[in-house]
């Protein structure tokens, strides 16, 4: 029997990246499909979150992605530039954001072709694991994506001939994420249960366990 989870990501997301290793381990090593599915950032999804947040709320996310990344031996750097356009003294976020939009609408565009999450585990860590100065300019995401299998040019290109018809999986996404029981990111559901974090993959595991859940060596 095939399990079936959903993946509630963010490019933004310093703990949506740290969940990729272990998620991709998850579906090599079980009987298990995470469909991921992209969201907006809170930045973007929640019009002000970061104004309103206790900025501590901030300073800890710095602190403990870096711990985590160090504790995983996952390689670890913020964005640069970040995926998000913000005025980090003021935390503003401005109204044009190209690169979160794009980033976002070319997850969706993997997500309805059925490997959102080969996708984002060939791109993310072009944003995020610090080899890369600049991860939007030159081909950076473009060889990343190609050694997946993907075409991003061909990408980008049917996403600017019909951008809403990606901005409604990414609407439906965040509807049924707001819908799961948690707002966060990563969130993985499976049959209707949230399960919020990185740090939740084994718990997750668990409860698939729990179902039947076995190994692909031992499936057969």
């Amino acid at each position: 029997m095939s399990f079936s989870v959903d993946l509630f990501w963010s490019f933004r997301s310093p703990y949506s990246y740290l969940a990729i290793p272990k998620t991709l381990k998850l579906v090599a090593d079980y009987d298990v499909t995470v469909n991921l599915r992209p969201v907006y950032p809170l930045a973007v999804r929640v019009p002000g979150f970061f104004k309103r947040a206790d900025p501590r709320f901030a300073m800890y996310v710095v602190l403990d992605s870096r711990r985590v990344a160090e504790h995983e031996g996952i390689p670890f750097r913020f964005p640069q530039p970040d995926p998000i356009v913000q005025d980090m003294a003021t935390l503003e976020v401005a109204a044009e954001q190209p690169y979160i939009h794009r980033l976002t609408r070319l997850g969706a565009a993997a997500q309805m072709d059925g490997r959102g999450l080969a996708f984002v585990g060939a791109i993310a860590p072009v944003l995020w694991d610090g080899r890369v100065q600049g991860w939007n300019e030159g081909d950076h995401l473009a060889e990343a994506a190609r050694a997946a299998g993907f075409d991003l040019a061909a990408m980008d290109a049917a996403i600017a001939a019909d951008p809403d018809r990606y901005e409604q999986v990414i609407a439906a996404n965040e509807k049924d994420h707001a819908a799961s029981g948690h707002w966060g990111v990563p969130t993985f559901v499976y049959r209707k249960e949230p399960f919020f974090g990185q740090d939740r993959i084994d718990l997750l595991r668990w409860r698939m366990e729990q179902k039947g859940l076995r190994r692909r060596d031992a499936a057969s």
